[in-house]
């Protein structure tokens, strides 16, 4: 049976994050020394190593103030970060030290009635999956979740409660992310909750454009157990997300903004939000929208959690009429309560596809939901030869016009006899229209290999087309695996070695 001291505490009562680390960082005006040296100098989580008394008092004075956790020094601990200063080897060593640095604190202030806890932090890689540039783009799904692997491995052996992915801004990378949790969970025999944060601008949308209800349907249907938002505004501008999420979103919700929208003043950052209205903005949150997990971002500071624990400690988070936490979990047509075994507690389903850009319920009102298959190189000859020419141009045409018509959703098959590249035809095929098409996929092949090639690639929450046990269930067996790792949908035939079955 899965446990959690940590979500035991989140659902008996509001639990508060910690302020700013890199705030409190600059407030001590290190220098090169501190951080080992010039070629060093900025990389914060080395300090974890070179002075881990600062860090320690960092995470001694957000406790101080009364909060109930403490993020790890890492949120540009990964691989790739760290090797921009030279440092990836050190990748493991740095991330179990801050982990077990931020444990000893934790345990110093915990009491019988307030346990503290760490979450590890796992920030953005650099690397953009979902995007077009040769360079930021120039990495695979495969290798990102080895990164995250690394890192949440190292997170889990130093002694952290919960692994936190934050300030998202590319939901295929946070994908990854999740994925690469598993990995060192399995790795480990341990489990942990996993705490995914996305980030959004003044507009609403992650950087590459995911809106919020893209990302919930994303991020529920891959089972992890806290979802929120974090940085990028103030409390102000996530008050629409955070309402979305309070109708929505099945699971607790986190809200830790900013203080304001940062202010550039003599070529430094300034955040305006002072201790009591942030305070305040989250207290509403927390009655109005049942938000149990709460704490502050960049520019906060310990007096800004202080205030925020006064205002919020004995608070209790807005619930239903039947005294559960607010939120269409209990009361949406659209997520019925239907647990799911492995995906972390007994996550409820969440009928709601997506792409990269935006969410369609698959109960759609009225019914049904269309899916387009235009694009498919068995039924449109036209879609055949643009197949055999690389000529995607006349692809994503042919799928702005089923959109156009009243496609809710766009199958895509590519398999052609005259070529034997398909994963590599799938995959550009599916990078293609992600970026072209706000209509979720369906992913309609045969081979397995292809199938990951796709879900490897698309940023959003594709259907799979399709599966039956017309063989038995060895290619089953496979692949519903895989569709459980990418949060997909899949269309089951029911099929089994006998024929289809019949209505009598």
């Amino acid at each position: 049976m899965r446990e959690s001291a940590f979500l035991a505490a989140v659902q008996d009562r509001v639990i508060i994050y910690d302020g700013a680390m890199g705030t409190l960082i600059q407030q001590q005006q290190l220098t090169a020394a501190d951080f080992g040296g010039a070629a060093y100098e900025g990389c914060n989580e080395h300090l974890v190593l070179t002075r881990p008394d600062v860090i320690e008092g960092i995470h001694a004075a957000y406790f101080a103030a009364g909060v109930d956790v403490v993020e790890t020094d890492t949120f540009t601990g990964s691989h790739l970060k760290l090797e921009e200063y030279g440092l990836g080897h050190q990748t493991v060593a740095i991330n179990r030290s801050a982990a077990q640095l931020a444990r000893r604190v934790a345990d110093r202030f915990s009491t019988p009635t307030q346990p503290r806890f760490v979450a590890g932090s796992m920030g953005p890689t650099g690397m953009l999956p979902s995007g077009n540039d040769p360079v930021l783009s120039a990495i695979t799904y495969a290798q990102l979740v080895d990164v995250f692997r690394e890192q949440a491995h190292a997170l889990a052996e130093g002694g952290v409660d919960v692994l936190l992915i934050e300030t998202s801004q590319d939901i295929l990378e946070v994908r990854a992310a999740i994925t690469g949790i598993r990995q060192a969970c399995a790795e480990l025999g341990r489990w942990l909750p996993i705490q995914a944060q996305v980030t959004l601008d003044t507009s609403g949308r992650m950087l590459l454009g995911t809106d919020i209800a893209a990302a919930t349907a994303i991020l529920v249907n891959l089972g992890v157990d806290i979802i929120g938002l974090n940085c990028s505004t103030g409390p102000q501008h996530m008050r629409e997300p955070v309402r979305y999420l309070s109708e929505h979103a099945p699971l607790p919700i986190s809200t830790i903004p900013n203080a304001g929208l940062p202010l550039n003043v003599n070529g430094q950052a300034v955040y305006p939000l002072e201790p009591a209205p942030m305070a305040a903005a989250l207290a509403e949150f927390v009655q109005d929208f049942g938000v149990r997990v709460i704490g502050g971002c960049c520019g906060t500071t310990p007096e800004h959690l202080q205030a925020i624990v006064a205002a919020v400690r004995e608070l209790a988070p807005a619930t239903d009429e039947a005294g559960q936490p607010s939120g269409a979990a209990q009361r949406s047509p659209v997520a019925p309560l239907h647990p799911q075994e492995g995906l972390g507690g007994g996550h409820p389903a969440y009928p709601v596809v997506a792409s990269g850009i935006r969410a369609a319920p698959l109960h759609q009102d009225p019914r049904p939901l269309i899916v387009g298959e235009r694009v498919n190189a068995q039924g449109s000859k036209k879609v055949k030869q643009a197949i055999l020419s690389d000529d995607y141009d006349t692809l994503l045409a042919v799928a702005r016009d089923q959109v156009e018509w009243g496609a809710h959703a766009l199958d895509v098959q590519v398999a052609v006899t005259e070529r034997g590249d398909e994963a590599d035809q799938m995959r550009r095929a599916v990078k293609t229209l992600a970026m072209g098409i706000e209509a979720p996929l369906v992913i309609d092949t045969t081979e397995v290999n292809v199938m990951r090639a796709a879900l490897e690639t698309y940023p959003g929450r594709a259907i799979i087309n399709s599966i039956n046990l017309e063989n038995g269930r060895a290619k089953t067996d496979v692949v519903l695996p895989m569709a459980r790792e990418h949060g997909a949908a899949v269309v089951a035939l029911t099929i089994d070695e006998e024929g289809m079955a019949c209505y009598r």
